[in-house]
């Protein structure tokens, strides 16, 4: 690794969990090298969890969805294009955090001296260092964190960060404002999630969400994403109450309104990632993935799991005994469980 690197770039491509769960490496890899020029590479969906953080000096978007739209002449035209610029910027280090076979040749296509990923296959021949991964359990944050490790550079935060621009938090103050008879006392639900096994019922969703507006008088807002607008009907159809449903938003703005929930509580997802980067009390869902590994990280969330299921933490995409760990979690066993981390302020008036 070079003495004092002026160019350093950190590749994490998706998914926008995983990409909150990769910036304590950016303020990190600031501290360590404060006159650097810092750069990320991701993909669209995620660029905005990365836009406004103060420790990175550049984002850089990968514009799949537009090369996609171009045709097969123009894309490999624009592909080279893209290709040549990011050499061009002659990166010092690199870190591919991803370790997809895309993610290994991009790290290898910068032609840095120093380049750092994971031990994963063939990938393994695009980097200079090869990091092993410890094998031991623990969380996502600590698995990127080990790059740094493995280059000795000291680990003095291991805090997710999510920056908010003043204009999403101004929509989302004037939403609030308009229809929510008291905007201090906000639970969010987020029914929402990468795979659909990793989702909790929608129904169930709209019983708990009756259960905390009777029993603590609060506004319920259902959080929503793109594509999901129909699990928020049956989160709603399944109410006797009226929620609040979340306006559509940028991922931005989805921060502001996170950020101004007393509680949230989400399937394992990006939402989830995001709350508990902006300091909001959250407990997640879990039943085929692991929350050693991906629960809400830091101080003062939860997860809640079938604990009676066998089968917990598969990471399947599918399950062949019909989501069990999901489906037998009742609405109330979940309310019992949550109800330390509702906080005594925002309890509506």
């Amino acid at each position: 690794m070079p003495e004092d690197p002026r160019r350093i770039l950190v590749i994490k491509l998706r998914a926008t969990g995983d990409v909150v769960l990769a910036t304590p490496v950016i303020e990190n890899l600031k501290r360590r090298f404060p006159r650097a020029r810092l750069s990320f590479l991701t993909e669209e969906a995620s660029a905005d969890v990365l836009r406004w953080n103060p420790w990175l000096d550049e984002l850089i978007v990968l514009p799949l969805r537009q090369w996609g739209s171009q045709g097969i002449r123009g894309s490999w035209r624009e592909q080279a294009r893209f290709y040549r610029n990011l050499r061009q910027r002659r990166f010092d280090l690199v870190f591919d955090l991803f370790g997809n076979p895309r993610s290994a040749v991009l790290t290898w296509l910068t032609g840095a001296t120093d380049r750092v990923g994971f031990a994963f296959r063939m990938r393994r021949h695009a980097y200079t260092t090869v990091v092993t991964p410890s094998g031991r359990p623990g969380h996502e944050v600590r698995f990127h964190l080990e790059a740094l490790e493995a280059l000795a550079i000291p680990v003095a935060v291991d805090r997710p960060r999510v920056a908010i621009p003043g204009t999403a938090n101004e929509k989302a103050d004037a939403w609030l404002r308009e229809h929510a008879r008291d905007a201090r006392a906000v639970i969010g639900l987020n029914p929402g999630g990468g795979w659909a096994i990793k989702r909790w019922p929608p129904e169930f969703f709209g019983r708990l969400a009756d259960a905390l507006i009777d029993e603590y008088g609060v506004h319920v807002l259902i959080l929503w994403g793109p594509g999901e607008d129909g699990l928020v009907a049956q989160v709603t159809g399944a109410m006797r109450n009226r929620p609040l449903v979340l306006p559509e938003t940028t991922l931005a703005e989805l921060g502001a309104y996170l950020e101004r929930c007393g509680l949230l509580v989400s399937n394992d997802s990006a939402p989830m990632h995001m709350a508990a980067a902006l300091n909001v009390p959250t407990v997640g869902i879990f039943g085929p993935t692991d929350p050693r590994a991906q629960g809400p990280w830091g101080d003062g969330h939860g997860v809640v799991r079938k604990e009676s299921v066998d089968c917990l933490g598969c990471n399947r995409t599918r399950c062949p005994i019909g989501n069990i760990c999901m489906t037998t979690l009742e609405p109330g066993e979940l309310l019992e469980k949550i109800r330390a981390y509702i906080p005594a302020g925002i309890v509506g008036t």
